[in-house]
């Protein structure tokens, strides 16, 4: 209840209806970075281009770290790079050397693993370098493969997260108040609640979409 208590006292002054939206989710991502350890000048690969994945970026970057975004779906490459992330295709290049390349050798400090998916389990340890941290953005409701070999060579550090710190709260109304992140670029439409079945329903039918916003007030 602490934490709740201040979340609503320090953000309801600046807020607008769409960035009130990410409050929850911003404070998740924050959380995630902090539990990383990310510091200024690492790298960090985030596994995943969605809107969990932008915002992680996000805070990545206002951390200082050189940001790379993995992504397969073009239309989310472009809007990456739209927010000046550097953002790849996993089909098109090769992310290991790309971010060998991007790191002198040394690949990535801190991995975020966000797209959930099998192909993001495999080349999260490959692109992570020596003593690198993961951290297991993604919910996985059944067991999967992990190359556990990698981390016994490369002395890697696997990194679960969940709830959040009354810290991470503070974090993220900063950032969100501030009014300086693109968090609005990221929503792609907004239907009044009338329609909440149908846009339901055009969700897997539409993979380029990020966040859709439902008003309540339309």
């Amino acid at each position: 209840m602490e934490c709740a208590s201040i979340y609503i006292a320090q953000t309801k002054r600046k807020y607008r209806f769409k960035i009130s939206s990410f409050n929850r989710t911003f404070v998740c991502c924050s959380t995630r970075c902090s539990l990383s350890g990310l510091v200024k000048g690492e790298t960090a690969v985030v596994l995943g281009g969605g809107p969990i994945g932008l915002l992680v970026a996000m805070v990545a970057k206002e951390a200082g770290a050189q940001v790379i975004i993995s992504e397969v779906n073009p239309k989310r490459i472009e809007k990456a790079k739209s927010l000046g992330f550097d953002a790849v295709s996993p089909i098109d290049v090769d992310l290991v050397d790309y971010v060998s390349g991007k790191t002198e050798g040394r690949k990535a400090d801190v991995v975020f693993e966000v797209a959930g998916v099998q192909p993001a389990l495999d080349v999260m340890c490959e692109v992570a370098g020596i003593r690198g941290r993961i951290v297991m953005v993604a919910i996985h409701g059944v067991k999967k493969e992990v190359d556990l070999f990698k981390f016994f060579w490369k002395e890697l550090k696997l990194i679960g997260a969940r709830v959040y710190e009354k810290e991470d709260y503070e974090k993220a109304i900063t950032l969100i108040t501030a009014n300086e992140l693109p968090f609005e670029d990221m929503i792609t439409d907004v239907q009044p609640l009338s329609n909440i079945q149908q846009v339901f329903e055009n969700i897997d039918n539409n993979p380029d979409g990020l966040k859709v916003l439902m008003d309540c007030q339309a």
